[in-house]
């Protein structure tokens, strides 16, 4: 069963690599995150692709948050990030080739603790993608109660971009 508007986000560990403004270009240790301990009390924007660096994910749903980004902060959100089921070295490079920043949080859910959790993976063998892989998908989340889900019924982005 998939998360649904009113449930409360699911507690789950994800990994980062911490972006460093003194030192932009390196690459940092992987720290974990624990999702109910930095969501507590916070607005989250969080989405997700199957895949970094992925045509459709790196086209189209990538550059909507980073344009979009500032004016999400603006109208209340605390954090913004983005998850996949890449590794967090992985994650840290793409956000890296696109400036992000510490402006958007590139999670990693390797293991897909976090989307089976959600109900939302996919079975990418077919496109020799490996046997998990997150749906594509946008949440927020108030205080860790879930106030929208947006997953892509089809390939493409339309309910989980920037502008939905």
């Amino acid at each position: 069963m998939s998360i649904k508007v009113g449930d409360i986000f699911p507690d789950a560990v994800l990994t980062y690599v911490p972006y460093d403004a003194k030192n932009p270009e390196a690459c940092g240790l992987p720290q974990q995150l624990k999702t109910h301990a930095a969501f507590k009390g916070k607005k989250v924007v969080l989405f997700a692709v199957p895949g970094a660096f992925t045509p459709t994910c790196s086209e189209e749903h990538m550059p909507g948050y980073v344009q979009s980004v500032g004016e999400m902060k603006r109208k209340g959100a605390d954090i913004v990030a983005c998850v996949a089921s890449n590794d967090q070295f992985v994650m840290h490079a793409w956000g890296k080739s696109y400036n992000v920043k510490d402006d958007i949080l590139m999670l990693s859910d390797a293991n897909g603790d976090l989307g089976s959790a959600l109900g939302l993976v996919n079975d990418g063998t077919a496109r020799r993608m490996g046997p998990i892989r997150l749906a594509r998908f946008a949440i927020i989340i108030d205080d860790l109660k879930v106030v929208y889900v947006g997953v892509e019924p089809a390939p493409g982005v339309t309910v989980s971009g920037a502008p939905a």
